[in-house]
């Protein structure tokens, strides 16, 4: 089954409190917001549904950063999130709470970051997935790439770790091989070729759908893996 299809009915039985147990519980009419968070790990059987909420949730906050929710981002999240036509209405219901409710990003940024704060690669795949969104009307707009910035250290993210994610965005062309790696351009090559070999693992999609990222987003995740890929062709290159 879809993880949008399990999205709200497979959040039913389980208890989170805080901002998010606040949202679900608004239309859920449940007791959600009253009840205790737990914190989760990648053996966690809801780990998915909590990822996917994390990035409808943070989808709506940045998607109106700038003060315009543009036809072109909506359509762009439904395509880029594989959210299938039967389960749009349910997902819709989540991304439109979150985007009229008065709170702003930064309670389910810090709550979604105390849930996985024993999975950083889940944390640095919602901030990876963000910019995807983000770029659906074709330019990330300066509130935009503040608020992901944010979001990013509130994930207690390293500024490497953000500025990384920023530049695979950017084309094979345009691509800054060391900050794609989080390297320094006098370092040793076989430094750099650890540091190569450190991230492949990381961002292995094996690695990633254990670590609680649904297999609709992989994805994106791959292009980041291509881009890294790319970097170390290109360090070999110069370092020859």
């Amino acid at each position: 089954m879809s993880i949008w299809g399990t999205l709200i009915g497979g959040m039913l039985g389980f208890s989170i409190g805080g901002p998010i147990g606040a949202l679900l519980g608004s239309f859920l009419g449940s007791k959600l917001s009253s009840r205790t968070s737990k914190k989760l790990n990648f053996q966690n059987e809801n780990s998915q549904q909590i990822f996917a909420l994390a990035l409808i949730i943070l989808s709506a906050k940045i998607s109106k950063a700038d003060g315009i929710v543009t036809k072109d981002e909506l359509i762009a999240i439904k395509e880029k999130l594989n959210i299938p036509d039967s389960e749009i209405d349910s997902v819709s219901k989540v991304f439109n709470v979150a985007k009229q409710d008065n709170l702003g990003f930064e309670p389910y940024a810090q709550q979604i970051s105390e849930i996985y704060s024993e999975n950083k690669i889940a944390l640095i795949e919602v901030l990876n997935i963000l910019l995807y969104i983000a770029e659906a009307d074709g330019e990330v707009s300066v509130p935009e790439l503040k608020m992901i910035r944010e979001i990013g250290f509130i994930f207690n993210l390293s500024i490497e770790e953000v500025d990384s994610l920023f530049e695979t965005r950017k084309s094979s062309e345009k691509l800054n091989p060391y900050i794609v790696l989080g390297v320094k351009q006098t370092d040793d090559i076989k430094h750099i070729r650890k540091k190569y070999i450190e991230l492949s693992k990381v961002h292995h999609p094996d690695l990633l759908i254990n670590k609680g990222v649904p297999i609709e987003v992989l994805e994106k995740s791959k292009e980041k893996m291509r881009a890294i890929n790319n970097a170390w062709d290109q360090i070999k290159k110069i370092k020859k």
